[in-house]
């Protein structure tokens, strides 16, 4: 048997500081996602008054009630269902194909190809010409729209070339060459099969993403219909936030009417709440079966290639 390497002191102290912080920054991280639930699940006149900070106050579903029962929020689920498969597709489609090319080491032109993808990591042309270019193209208000804009990522490309060069063996690909197999023969039944945790790293990556994005739908779509879910909790706070500046001095002086609108700002603020917690729950429930392929693609990206 081994014998335990014996701790001294100091060893032990750092340790007890070492867990002590780790258990305070995760409280930290926590504690908005707890916030988040038990606010969602209180009474929305406790939840207004600050006197929810640890647990529930009057248990309520009402929240929950009011984003279940509206149409607009389902509607804005289904576009961000839409969106995000579309566009996760659409991503590996142009990402991983990208990645295998640019992994090949007799390609002609690499350090020019290296030079023309680096550049427009850190250069980009700016709000107002994107715009137009995404005017011009009829993008605007589509429903493809939010599927085809930002789908190449350079920096997965990169991290996919880094996979395909370091952990898929190249006497493969030679011996597969040397039996007469083409480029898409050894892409689809070599390259992709065994690509596996890369290409779980990355639909894990882009659907994070494409979930909560929110600038591009704000700018380029603005039919309502077409709204993912984020711009309809955007729409749903500036509502909240509006209710009680709608109060006129007719309406000060209707005493029913008054605390009926005081009611319902206080119910926006509960249901924001819960919109925000039913809007991350996919992928809270999912992250757990792809935590491993998570961390393997991040020292995927820290290996040069």
């Amino acid at each position: 048997m081994q014998n335990k390497i014996r701790k001294t002191r100091a060893d032990q102290i750092f340790d007890a500081i070492n867990v002590t912080i780790m258990v305070v920054i995760l409280l930290i991280v926590l504690y908005p996602l707890y916030f988040t639930i038990i606010a969602s699940v209180s009474q929305p006149e406790a939840v207004a008054s600050g006197e929810v900070i640890f647990y529930p106050k009057g248990f309520s579903l009402e929240s929950y009630e009011n984003v279940f029962k509206s149409d607009t929020i389902w509607r804005g689920y289904l576009n961000t269902v839409i969106y995000t498969v579309g566009g996760v597709m659409f991503s590996l489609f142009l990402t991983v194909p990208l990645g295998y090319v640019r992994s090949k080491q007799n390609l002609p032109g690499q350090k020019f190809f290296a030079w023309y993808f680096l550049i427009p990591m850190y250069f980009g042309g700016g709000l107002a010409p994107t715009y137009l270019m995404v005017k011009s193209y009829g993008l605007l208000n589509k429903p493809y729209t939010l599927i085809v804009l930002g789908s190449l990522s350079l920096y997965y490309a990169i991290v996919a070339r880094t996979f395909f060069s370091s952990s898929i063996p190249r006497d493969i690909y030679e011996s597969a060459e040397i039996d007469g197999a083409s480029e898409f023969t050894v892409f689809f039944r070599i390259a992709l099969p065994l690509s596996k945790p890369i290409l779980a790293t990355l639909v894990l990556f882009f659907a994070s993403g494409r979930w909560n994005t929110y600038f591009n739908a704000l700018i380029y779509v603005t039919k309502q219909e077409l709204a993912p879910l984020q711009i309809v909790l955007r729409n749903i706070l500036l509502l909240n936030q509006n209710a009680l500046s709608m109060m006129t001095e007719d309406i000060a002086e209707n005493q029913e009417l008054m605390e009926s609108l005081i009611h319902m700002s206080r119910v926006a603020q509960t249901m924001k709440y819960a919109l925000i917690f039913v809007s991350c729950a996919p992928l809270l429930v999912a992250y757990p079966f792809v935590q491993k392929y998570f961390v393997k693609g991040v020292m995927i990206g820290s290996l040069k290639g």
